[in-house]
């Protein structure tokens, strides 16, 4: 397609958006704010959308998002960040919308007769480094990873500070990006700066039309000069979208550049199961992963797992004691996640005899009233209400729904001799306790994403179990499952009544 007609096309479709940003400019979301630029020499607004559940003067910190055109970018990009973010694929943010005054002069490298103004994206870039990102940090509470969006003429904007300022942002995302610009002046930049960003650990995204629009973009030759030039540290993908016009293809691009960003995160820790134990001398163990987070590393001499390290499997055989080290890699590093779990040689615990004023049918239950935000010593507590956790026991069914603890004691009878794998879910906190030693560990405030888990060998007879747990607000949940030896399979089970004894 003719360059000229490229450009003029370019610039007609950034009229009318801009016309229609400019119509519902008090429709955007977040809050209006301004700098006046010494080097720009004009007044630039901004968009702040902050986080929802965001507290003034806490301490909270967040990611930055610096979204170009935000007059007409800002209220979309909103909505994607927050689905995303709903469906656990990258945490709260914050999204600083730049408005334009003159997009052509900011967003592009050079300067060509036919677009007078041309060729200011070196002092707009220095606007980002010297003025606004200082601005967002001192203002906001900003963590200091920033992403960079820009579409079209934004996206060679992206593209130019990804190869200038590459310290400034942890993640670019070019939707469609005008390449043909100034014919390819961006390949040259490329072919001449991108091999020496070696090791800096950045992502790279960039969206076109398919078919002739990544051809008419320069989307096609720019993959061609990326893939012999780009270096180890910058992960980079090209996504090419189906029957999507030039405008409509930033919805896509804005999803899929952030899920790329945030590729691997997840708000849960790593999880294998068991996560900790005892092993009996000579007898094997099965460790399983049922995370499918993505990129699990793992280590099983205590040391900290690399990229470079086996990746986890979902099921992994442990033939002596060791240290199992799980590490989530992220593209956005900050939100790697590590998992440590300590197997230890040990013996058969001992077992008890049935005590005779036990019965089976339930763990006896204490019930007590009070507002923590850790579990309570329990021995200072009087308890408002006893009795025995039957078949009708359900912890939505207490006096109350918030504010009050619970104590589970009573023997579980062991079967048969073996491995078993006892797992502690709650919200919010508890504690599992077996034979008087504490196994599990899940105290404080928090949500049932967290899962424990402990294995032991046990044998034939009856074992003391203390389950302690706290409600403060909120859902309210605690569960309490196991594997015994004749299941050997990820797939726990409540423990039967009939082998819980209660003290009547």
């Amino acid at each position: 397609m003719n360059k000229k007609l490229l450009f003029c096309l370019a610039v007609l479709t950034t009229a009318i958006t801009g016309l229609f940003g400019r119509a519902v400019a008090q429709d955007l979301p977040g809050k209006r704010d301004s700098l006046t630029s010494a080097i720009l020499k004009e007044k630039r607004i901004i968009q702040v959308v902050l986080p929802a559940k965001y507290k003034p003067g806490s301490a909270d910190k967040y990611d930055v998002l610096y979204v170009l055109d935000g007059d007409w970018n800002t209220k979309l990009m909103s909505q994607v960040q927050q689905f995303i973010e709903g469906e656990a694929g990258m945490p709260p943010i914050i999204i600083v919308g730049v408005l334009n005054t003159d997009r052509n002069r900011d967003f592009l490298p050079t300067n060509v007769a036919d677009n007078k103004t041309s060729g200011g994206a070196d002092k707009f870039l220095n606007f980002f480094k010297s003025e606004l990102i200082p601005y967002i940090d001192k203002t906001y509470p900003s963590n200091g990873s920033n992403t960079l969006f820009g579409h079209s003429f934004g996206g060679v904007f992206v593209t130019y500070a990804l190869l200038n300022e590459p310290q400034l942002f942890k993640s670019y995302i070019a939707a469609d990006p005008s390449y043909w610009w100034d014919k390819g002046v961006m390949r040259k930049q490329v072919k001449d700066k991108m091999p020496g960003l070696v090791n800096i650990n950045k992502t790279f995204y960039i969206s076109g039309r398919e078919g002739f629009g990544m051809k008419d973009m320069g989307i096609t030759a720019m993959d061609t000069v990326l893939k012999a030039t780009i270096p180890v540290g910058i992960v980079w993908k090209i996504s090419a979208y189906p029957d999507e016009t030039h405008g409509s293809v930033r919805l896509k691009s804005m999803y899929d550049g952030l899920k790329f960003s945030y590729s691997g995160y997840t708000a849960k820790p790593v999880e294998f199961h068991p996560m900790q134990g005892v092993m009996l001398k000579g007898k094997p163990i099965k460790i399983w992963s049922l995370d499918d987070a993505g990129n699990v590393r793992y280590t099983i001499d205590g040391s900290e797992p690399l990229i470079t390290s086996t990746k986890l499997p979902q099921e992994l055989t442990l033939s002596a004691p060791a240290r199992v080290t799980a590490k989530l890699f992220t593209n956005a590093g900050r939100y790697d996640r590590i998992t440590t779990g300590d197997f230890k040689e040990g013996a058969y615990w001992p077992a008890l005899a049935k005590a005779k004023n036990m019965k089976p049918g339930g763990f006896h239950y204490s019930y007590y009233e009070g507002e923590w935000d850790k579990l309570p010593d329990f021995t200072t507590l009087k308890p408002v209400k006893t009795g025995i956790a039957d078949s009708t026991f359900n912890i939505d069914k207490m006096p109350r729904q918030n504010n009050f603890a619970l104590l589970l004691e009573g023997d579980l009878e062991v079967k048969e001799d073996g491995y078993y794998i006892f797992g502690l879910n709650s919200d919010d906190g508890s504690r599992f306790y077996l034979n008087n030693q504490l196994l599990m560990d899940d105290d404080g405030l928090h949500d049932n994403q967290a899962n424990k888990s402990y294995i032991v060998p046990l044998q034939k007879g009856f074992y003391p179990v203390r389950i302690e747990y706290f409600q403060k607000d909120g859902g309210r949940n605690l569960k309490v499952v196991y594997i015994t030896p004749s299941i050997n399979a990820p797939q726990p089970i409540a423990i039967p009544l009939s082998l819980q004894y209660g003290k009547n």
